[in-house]
């Protein structure tokens, strides 16, 4: 049976949002879970929520802060929930690594225990977004790169591309380069060179993304650095709180009936499953041998099980290997149409 390894201490309340998601998912999946942490501690959370043989525990002595050094941690904390988690993939056995806790440590643990692709030079986090249109847009880089080449914004278009047609059933996704005006010569020198290298390459890329287009659902992968893009999705989820608290503070106001409670329910919850970045419940760490997501530090179980719904799609799937498939097709494919043109 497929296996995930679920960091139960990564949350900032862990282990409840941890240990819910992982009950709810062995429910509704047909996988098991190794929930890593403290096994005195989890087998009392876990004891009062299920007795599904399908979750178990696996003990570890140490749980990195959310503020914690990356180098400090890697160097001191070798037993911690993030190192054993990810050592269980590296291994074999489970298949997938779910984090909701440092995000700069767990990126830097899954490149050193579970490796980079080989034709990947740098793993970039991809989020997916809603879009007016009612679709789905993914987001990348979202936060593991602050600073890039041209060459790296190439891999996250190819990247997003396979990852819009494995779990969003895209089949053929429009690339976009975020930038500060939708010609070319608009932008940076970063996102002018790579207009350049993605303007050449077999996608389907339709040029540049400005931030009011983002959400409009014309562009179904959009590529940027790790520093732009946790800009864009930091911004996005204080939008999505500010709008949900004033959709219910409104509701409340004009709707106080018994029915018109009842409707207003129905009608945020319609609005919290379309928008809500919880539904997506976390980032793959796409570029690794293996399949790693990394979750929000604020999830709730609902997000976890999600998280986890998503490894198991990925692993599934085969994205790695077929993530290492179509770098080097495209890579070679662009490198005989560009010896063509000149």
């Amino acid at each position: 049976m497929l296996r995930i390894a679920l960091d139960a201490m990564g949350s900032d309340r862990a282990p409840e949002p941890e240990v819910e998601g992982a009950v709810c998912a062995v429910r509704e999946l047909d996988l098991a879970i190794a929930l890593v942490g403290p096994e005195a501690l989890l087998r009392e959370h876990v004891r009062r929520r299920s007795a599904d043989a399908r979750i178990e525990i696996v003990h570890a002595t140490e749980v990195i802060a959310p503020d914690e050094p990356v180098a400090q941690a890697l160097r001191k904390k070798r037993d911690s929930t993030i190192h054993v988690g990810l050592r269980l993939v590296h291994q074999g056995y489970a298949q997938a690594f779910v984090s909701a806790g440092n995000t700069g440590v767990i990126m830097a643990a899954a490149k050193m225990i579970l490796k980079t692709l080989g034709a990947i030079d740098r793993p970039a986090l991809a989020a997916v977004l809603p879009t007016f249109a009612g679709g789905r847009a993914v987001l990348i880089d979202v936060g593991a790169n602050a600073e890039c080449r041209p060459l790296h914004l190439v891999q996250f278009a190819i990247m997003g591309d396979i990852y819009a047609r494995l779990i969003l059933g895209i089949a053929s996704p429009r690339i976009g380069l975020v930038s500060i005006g939708e010609e070319e010569a608009k932008g940076n020198e970063l996102t002018r060179e790579a207009y350049k290298h993605l303007e050449r390459s077999s996608l389907h890329f339709i040029g540049n993304v400005e931030g009011q287009n983002i959400y409009m659902g014309d562009v179904d992968v959009i590529v940027c650095d790790g520093f732009t893009g946790n800009v864009i999705l930091k911004t996005s989820e204080g939008v999505f709180d500010l709008l949900r608290a004033g959709l219910q503070q409104e509701l409340r106001r004009t709707l106080p009936t018994r029915l018109g409670a009842w409707l207003a329910r129905r009608a945020f919850e319609r609005f919290r499953q379309r928008f809500d970045y919880f539904e997506s419940g976390g980032a793959p760490l796409l570029g690794v041998r293996q399949v790693c997501l990394i979750c929000h530090g604020r999830s709730d179980s609902r997000a976890i099980k999600n998280a986890i719904r998503i490894a198991k799609e990925l692993v599934e799937r085969r994205a790695p290997e077929q993530i290492e498939r179509e770098i080097v097709r495209v890579q070679e494919a662009d490198g005989e149409r560009i010896e063509a043109k000149s």
